[in-house]
This record gives C-alpha cells, sequence and structure tokens, in this order.
C-alpha cells in the first residue's frame, strides 16, 4: 500500500477533475507537447532539444532550452547519434572469476 497524504491526494483529485487549477507550467507543458512532437517528428525524428528549441523559435513559439530537453526527456525523444557507440569489453558472466594467486592479504597492521 502507497502511504500518501490526505491533503496530497484531495489536491491531485481537484485536478484531474478540473484542468483548469492545475499549475501555469503544467499548462504550458500541455500546449508544447504536441508542438515538440510535431517538428521532432516533420524532421525525420533527428532533431534533438537544440534544433527543435531554435525551430520553435524561428515559428514564434517562444520557449526556454531547458523546458524543450526536459519535455523531450519525458517524451522519450531522443535526437539522432553520429558515429559508433563506444563498447569496452563485455565480461561473460558465466565464467567463475580467476582464482588470486598472489595471495594478498588486505588487512591493515594498524589504525590510519
Amino acid at each position: 500500500m502507497l502511504r500518501v497524504a490526505p491533503s496530497a491526494y484531495w489536491r491531485h483529485a481537484v485536478r484531474q477533475r478540473h484542468p483548469e487549477r492545475r499549475s501555469d507550467r503544467a499548462k504550458r507543458d500541455e500546449r508544447l507537447i504536441p508542438e515538440i512532437e510535431r517538428i521532432w517528428n516533420a524532421n525525420l525524428r533527428v532533431y534533438g532539444a537544440d534544433k527543435v528549441w531554435k525551430q520553435m523559435n524561428r515559428e514564434a513559439i517562444p520557449v526556454a532550452r531547458c523546458t524543450v530537453e526536459r519535455l523531450m526527456r519525458r517524451l522519450g525523444l531522443r535526437g539522432a547519434r553520429r558515429g559508433k557507440t563506444v563498447r569496452t569489453t563485455v565480461a561473460d558472466r558465466s565464467v567463475p572469476c580467476p582464482l588470486d594467486r598472489v595471495n594478498r592479504q588486505f588487512t591493515a597492521d594498524r589504525p590510519n
């Protein structure tokens, strides 16, 4: 069972029933999300937050870059990544680790 304060529950319930009581940021986010998705889809889903932000400002939709980044992160939208992804050695978990052949003793002979 999730413990939620009664006041928080009722505040949430009121905002669900009356969307006009939500914060200005939530209302603005609701208006910006379709615009961000439209621009991202129109540009073959390769635009990142920076280019989406620039395109929105070109279209006279004033918005902060950090807002576009936050909303794109929330929607799971990402720009194209160029180049190869860095891949280091992948350990094989099925093979047991080798024994310690040096017989190291990790004990302190005195404090500090």
